[in-house]
């Protein structure tokens, strides 16, 4: 960073809206400055080719003026084959561009995010592994942003977690063992190692992690997971 501008700075958008006539701005999760408020000016005009190239999951260069808090867009390239998402891959993209939204700082610089992220929306590609990669982002996120969960040692009964047993979870504590217990040692391992492998560890994580965003968020919904629920639902028919 020199002269009050950052240049060719790795970036994903991940939303956008109309400003004055011929601009926009956009929230931008960059690799090493995080997520930051965009101004990209004329964009657009009949004759730019710059508002193609400001959509979400494409992967982009930008370089801009950082004199105020509102950056100032001066260049934008592509740099690597896009992202192709699309049907239930595509929303399942905005979901998680929600979520980084929602948990992410403005101006809080989080590299390994950016990464994360990235190899989120390229492994969305795998439709056979849809669930699996949202959980493992998720899991990731939650760390990142300090909301790690403590996924492998019982601190009620001072013991680690063993594959056959099944746990409550409590939140702030962790697993804690329980014959009715709604989530499986062996679940909970599997997190741990984001080996995320077969249906009814795959169900279990989806229903704990519901919890835990929920919780975090203060209820809020999100608005991406109830459209993400239909399609899911449809699919699976």
């Amino acid at each position: 960073m020199t002269d009050n501008t950052v240049y060719l700075q790795p970036a994903f958008i991940l939303t956008q809206r109309q400003y004055r006539e011929t601009s926009l701005i956009i929230d931008v999760l960059t690799r090493d400055y995080g997520r930051i408020p965009v101004l990209a000016k004329g964009v657009r005009k009949v004759k730019s080719k710059t508002a193609g190239l400001l959509q979400p999951f494409i992967p982009l260069t930008i370089s801009y003026s950082d004199k105020t808090e509102l950056k100032i867009l001066t260049n934008v390239e592509v740099t690597e084959p896009l992202i192709n998402l699309e049907g239930a891959t595509l929303y399942c993209g905005f979901y998680i561009n929600e979520l980084i939204s929602r948990f992410l700082h403005q101006y809080d610089p989080h590299p390994e995010v950016f990464m994360y992220y990235k190899n989120c929306i390229t492994n969305l590609l795998d439709t056979a592994n849809i669930e699996a990669t949202l959980r493992i982002f998720e899991l990731d996120l939650m760390e990142a942003v300090g909301y790690g969960l403590q996924l492998d040692y019982d601190l009620f009964n001072d013991k680690t977690i063993t594959p056959l047993a099944h746990y409550h979870f409590d939140i702030e504590q962790g697993p804690i063992e329980a014959n009715d217990g709604t989530v499986s040692g062996k679940t909970l391992m599997a997190m741990k190692s984001r080996n995320l492998i077969d249906s009814e560890i795959l169900y279990e994580t989806k229903i704990l992690m519901r919890k835990v965003i929920t919780t975090f968020l203060n209820g809020k919904p999100l608005k991406s997971r109830a459209v993400i629920s239909q399609i899911m639902h449809h699919l699976e028919k």
